[in-house]
């Protein structure tokens, strides 16, 4: 039986420290306090943190097998580059393609920053499938937000004149948005 003193100081010590730790430095730490603990050292850290035996020895694996200068950084989760790519980089033409299809549906005045448009994003996403880029719904809403494009469900389907004041309107919601 482990001493309850160090299953306590190891509480502690994980409890501080846990907010601060990322996965990988979490394990490393685990791993440290097992070996200095010695014999029954892994069972003393796993019943203060709850982390299994096997989360220290793969890091009792990986600070054996990686030399103290090598260390990856631990304020990273994953290796740089890791990750999945995104959609732009293997197919550049996502974008213009997405630009020509939003452009007949898209409202608003052209030369403000408030456009809109009104088909949704699975529609344009499925469009999209149809040319032969492998997208999805929510890759075309970010897609669409870096265009500055925002999307709005269809009110008045007519545009044209409505009240005799509209463009003095427009030029006053404008104004602001263009100073900002």
């Amino acid at each position: 039986m482990v001493d309850p003193v160090i299953i306590e100081t190891l509480q502690e010590k994980f409890e501080a420290l846990q907010p601060l730790m990322s996965e990988r430095l979490r394990r490393y730490w685990a791993a440290t306090e097992a070996k200095a603990l010695g014999h029954g050292g892994m069972a003393a850290v796993t019943q203060a943190t709850g982390l299994s035996r096997h989360t220290m020895a793969r890091g009792l694996a990986e600070l054996a097998d990686t030399p103290a200068l090598a260390i990856p950084s631990l304020t990273r989760s994953r290796h740089v580059g890791g990750g999945r790519r995104q959609v732009i980089e293997p197919d550049p033409t996502v974008r213009q393609d997405l630009e020509t299809l939003v452009e007949p549906a898209t409202r608003g005045e052209p030369l403000s920053p408030w456009r809109w448009t009104c088909t949704s994003t699975r529609k344009l996403a499925e469009a999209l499938q149809t040319h032969g880029h492998r997208v999805g719904a929510r890759t075309v809403a970010r897609l669409l937000h870096a265009m500055d494009e925002s999307l709005h469900a269809k009110r008045k389907t007519r545009e044209g004149s409505a009240h005799p004041d509209r463009t003095a309107q427009f030029a006053s919601m404008n104004a602001p948005v263009r100073a900002c």
